[in-house]
């Protein structure tokens, strides 16, 4: 039939539509069979980024079934994680989807759980949902040509990750904290004030000292082979101070 029009609709377009109208008739099979309006969610199968938005944005103007969304058999690695990232955000941010699913490819002997961290690591950068401690850290340039930063941060990730089984019971709100860990003095200082605490790290030529800022204030100022250490006792701290019911 479409063939036969004068100005036939591209086989994406087909290919879109039919989606939408095998979700639609199934919920109202569904409906017809017996199963309550309230209880029925859709989701389709697309793994192209731009379909994908497409599908979900003509099911929500068709319906107002809740929609699980997702970009289906996004891929293996960073290529999965930036598709499945691309797709999700543009959704939403428009506020179309009521849950959300990643479908990567684990590497052999990989974890499952990689694809409900990534989910929950969108939702908290759009800003949706807290789940975990976030760690705001600079790339480096030619002022870091140390690699210390780096380090620390990967540290600081770790101990963040390491103590929230405790910290989630103990300290209510605690997922939302920010921590800032910053390789020289011209970003540093700025980005560790707009978090709730961080620690802006010498660079190259720069005096070995690292200010620590609390809360937008200058707190201390750490020197010496113990940097790393003694940073994590002060957002220990903090944390226990901060966030004690």
């Amino acid at each position: 039939a479409n063939a036969a029009l004068t100005s036939p609709a591209s086989a994406r377009d087909v290919m879109l539509e039919a989606l939408v109208q095998s979700a639609l008739r199934s919920a109202a099979f569904s409906e017809a069979a017996g199963m309550a309006h309230d209880r029925i969610i859709l989701s389709a199968k697309v793994s192209n980024v731009q379909d994908v938005v497409a599908v979900y944005r003509m099911l929500a103007s068709r319906c107002d079934y809740p929609l699980h969304v997702g970009l289906t058999e996004a891929g293996l690695g960073m290529k999965g994680i930036v598709a499945s990232a691309a797709a999700l955000s543009v959704l939403l941010q428009e506020g179309l989807g009521d849950t959300i699913r990643v479908s990567l490819t684990p590497t052999p002997g990989g974890d499952r759980a990689d694809e409900v961290r990534v989910a929950q690591q969108i939702l908290q950068s759009l800003g949706l949902r807290a789940f975990t401690p976030q760690v705001t850290s600079c790339p480096g340039c030619g002022r870091t040509t140390s690699t210390f930063f780096q380090a620390m941060a990967e540290e600081i990730e770790a101990h963040l990750r390491n103590r929230m089984p405790v910290w989630k019971t103990r300290y209510p709100g605690v997922e939302a904290l920010n921590v800032a860990v910053m390789g020289c003095v011209v970003n540093g200082p700025g980005e560790s004030k707009h978090a709730d605490i961080g620690i802006s790290l010498p660079g190259t030529f720069e005096d070995p000292v690292a200010p620590v800022f609390v809360d937008g204030a200058l707190r201390t100022t750490l020197r010496g082979d113990a940097i790393v250490s003694s940073f994590l006792t002060i957002l220990d701290e903090y944390v226990a101070q901060r966030y004690a019911p």
